[in-house]
């Protein structure tokens, strides 16, 4: 499956709104979860193919002729337009992702499969905790939109500074902080501190913690281990590991995950 780039609207410095369309889209079927993602597929900048193409058809070539495989929230699904909408982060051109997003134009084709997720925020949930940084924001700005009405929505995010930051909207109670990295030390502990810190409503709370591997550890183990959130009830995934590319990460992040689910186990993942 396949989409043509429509528009790209970049939200902030380092984030990009890409909107897809066509024929390609043809049989593609949206998800309730608001954690969905697609599988792109971005050809190295050597490749002798260009998209669209069958990945089927690649699976004999050389590794190093392979695309890219990368993941992308999907944002929002039109069906009635016949378009899907992805927020991807750019570092430049660093990484297979974010170098295609910077240099993407109109009517260039993305290959995807998917998508696939696993995440919706509980309409019984008492209130609702979702943490992150700019990677987990497509997910976070999804699920505050299908918060019930006046639920309350407790929402820490990162980011670069103030012209970062992105308007979310949502039904319920939102009560939103973000907290802006200063390039020091430091950035690594501004999520853990700001939940560490919260004065949390009463009851059973629905909690979905992505981002960045460290921070999302160390969110997580407080959560389990000093707030004694229900493991059932918390989401908790890393999607990088600063100081790593995208291939380095990739290559150890079922070993950090076993270490991670070793200190606190998680019921069910």
């Amino acid at each position: 499956m396949y989409g043509l780039v429509r528009s790209i609207t970049w939200l902030a410095p380092n984030y990009a709104s890409v909107v897809l369309g066509g024929d390609g889209l043809a049989g593609f079927t949206g998800l309730s979860d608001t954690d969905a993602y697609v599988n792109v597929a971005i050809p190295p900048a050597a490749a002798s193919y260009g998209a669209p193409f069958d990945l089927d058809g690649l699976k004999t070539l050389a590794r190093e002729q392979r695309p890219f495989r990368r993941r992308y929230t999907v944002r929002r699904w039109d069906a009635a337009a016949g378009e899907l909408t992805l927020e991807i982060v750019v570092h430049g051109d660093a990484g297979a992702g974010g170098g295609w997003t910077a240099r993407a134009r109109e009517a260039d084709a993305l290959v995807f499969t998917g998508p696939a997720g696993s995440y919706r925020p509980d309409p019984e949930a008492d209130w609702h905790l979702l943490v992150g940084d700019e990677s987990a924001l497509p997910a976070i700005a999804a699920s505050v939109e299908a918060m019930p009405a006046d639920t309350p929505v407790v929402v820490r995010l990162v980011c670069d500074g103030p012209g970062h930051e992105i308007p979310l909207d949502s039904p319920g109670a939102l009560d939103l902080v973000w907290h802006h990295r200063t390039g020091g030390p430091r950035d690594e502990a501004l999520l853990a501190g700001a939940v560490r810190d919260l004065a949390v409503p009463a009851g059973r709370v629905h909690a979905f913690v992505h981002g960045e591997a460290a921070e999302t550890r160390a969110v997580r183990r407080h959560l389990l281990a000093d707030r004694g959130v229900d493991p059932s009830r918390l989401s908790c995934s890393p999607y990088w590991r600063r100081g790593l590319d995208d291939e380095a990460w990739r290559q150890i992040k079922a070993t950090w995950n076993a270490q991670v689910e070793a200190e606190v186990p998680l019921v069910g993942e």
